[in-house]
């Protein structure tokens, strides 16, 4: 392992200042508009619900994150609409709304040959996996503010309002069955590219643990779009979801003040331990910033456990305890 200790702070993104910054706004946003379309949650969940009669409407907000930088280093940008629809879709999901419509936002410096058909195609994959409709969209030319580009979008789904899966149902002993990762997905690339940077490999070097690929290849891998937990909805008694994005496994706190114990955990990938080494990251920080290989979790009583892991490739990785966040010996959040 390398003699340095990289964090994500180190790389210029801090979580806790972060936080403070999102509770700065929040503060701010005081109105809440009444009747048809008001609010059924307050702002932090993973998806803003809205008041729609029998149902509620559910939106989420995101982009593709300096992910698109190593896109740009590749030369090869269709797979980043993938990850622009997963990451919106996939909060959606967390609180057990279905997709049905997209509309995505395109900043540009400037116009290039067969650019925008690659980004077309990410997003046409997404959009099918989805099985939602793209709607609508934004295009801008920003040569004074964009340096390259970015991508990003904001997704609409419905879900019957007592179907709404919030955390509230989860408990002590509940089973929690995770979902594997295709691997680092679009968040704390900043980290990554800072590591990257460092190591004297570059994006084009073919990967030390599989040389079929480049490790820009492996970094470009999509995210995962997790509609089969739908499936798991129709059969399964849920009592929460958890889709475990940038900071970590301590994204938990979304869905319950309950402790997390991974006694099982899915093993990493590849790239994660590639990037562990490389960066000298110590596992504390590794669980706090990346996915680990476990993209999505899946929170619900013991006798449906092995139903919903049979419907979306996952296992048993752990139960829910009165308090902390442990993965095995390491203790992510203190008991």
């Amino acid at each position: 392992m390398s003699e340095k200790h990289l964090t994500y702070a180190d790389s210029g993104v801090d979580i806790t200042e972060e936080e403070k910054t999102v509770k700065t706004l929040i503060d701010k946003l005081s109105y809440v508009r009444k009747g048809i379309g008001a609010p059924l949650t307050g702002i932090g969940h993973y998806a803003g619900l809205l008041d729609f009669g029998e149902y509620a409407l559910a939106m989420t907000t995101d982009g593709v994150g300096s992910k698109v930088l190593i896109a740009n280093e590749m030369q090869r940008w269709n797979t980043v609409g993938i990850d622009c629809i997963a990451m919106n879709v996939n909060d959606l999901l967390a609180i057990g709304a279905e997709p049905v419509a997209f509309v995505d936002y395109l900043a540009l410096e400037k116009h290039e040959e067969g650019f925008a058909a690659q980004i077309g195609e990410g997003l046409l994959k997404g959009a099918e996996i989805s099985r939602m409709s793209i709607v609508g969209g934004e295009t801008a030319t920003l040569p004074d503010i964009i340096k390259g580009f970015d991508l990003a979008g904001t997704c609409l789904g419905y879900v019957k309002k007592e179907d709404v899966i919030e955390g509230g149902k989860v408990q002590v002993g509940d089973v929690i069955v995770g979902i594997p990762s295709t691997g680092v997905h679009s968040n704390g690339y900043t980290l990554v590219r800072k590591i990257i940077e460092e190591s004297g490999y570059s994006y084009h070097d073919p990967c030390p643990y599989d040389s079929s690929k480049t490790i820009g290849d492996d970094l470009l891998e999509p995210t995962r779009i997790y509609i089969e937990v739908l499936d798991v909805l129709k059969e399964c008694e849920v009592h929460g979801f958890a889709h475990i994005t940038g900071s970590g496994l301590l994204k938990l706190r979304r869905v319950t003040k309950l402790g997390f114990d991974f006694y099982d955990p899915l093993e990493p990938q590849e790239i994660f331990k590639l990037l562990q080494k490389e960066g000298g990251v110590e596992d504390l920080e590794m669980y706090r910033t990346f996915n680990m290989g476990m993209g999505f979790l899946i929170i619900l009583p013991e006798k449906d456990a092995a139903k919903a892991a049979e419907i979306t490739g996952g296992k048993i990785v752990g139960k829910i305890v009165e308090s902390g966040i442990r993965v095995k010996d390491l203790i992510i959040e203190q008991e």
